[in-house]
C-alpha cells in the first residue's frame, strides 16, 4: 500500500499528537455541560470560537463530561456525547 501512496498515508497515531484538548462548558436551556474538546493544535480552525462556528457541524464532540441538571442540580459522569449545536446558549473555555 505504501507503494502505492508513499507519502499521502497518514499514520492516524501522528494525527492524534496533532491535536490538543481544550475544556469547555457549555450551558443549555436544561444543564450545564463540561467537557474537553479536541481542536487542531494552531493556525487554521484552531481556536475554541472556531469550532462553534464551523457551519458544516451540527454538534460539537466532547469527550470526559460532566453534565450538571439545572434544574436538581443532579450531576452526571458520561464519556464521550455530543452535543446539538442549537442547544447552545452560553460557551467558554475554561481558564487552565
Amino acid at each position: 500500500m505504501e507503494e502505492l501512496f508513499g507519502s499521502q498515508v497518514d499514520d492516524p497515531t501522528e494525527s492524534r499528537e496533532r491535536r490538543r484538548v481544550e475544556r469547555a462548558v457549555f450551558e443549555t436551556d436544561r444543564q450545564l455541560i463540561e467537557g474537553d474538546l479536541t481542536l487542531p493544535p494552531a493556525g487554521y480552525q484552531s481556536r475554541f470560537s472556531d469550532s462553534l462556528n464551523r457551519g458544516e457541524f451540527e454538534f460539537v464532540p466532547l469527550t470526559n463530561a460532566k453534565v450538571t441538571t439545572l434544574a436538581d442540580g443532579k450531576v452526571t459522569q458520561v464519556p464521550f456525547l455530543v452535543l446539538s449545536k442549537r442547544q447552545i446558549r452560553l460557551a467558554y473555555p475554561v481558564e487552565q
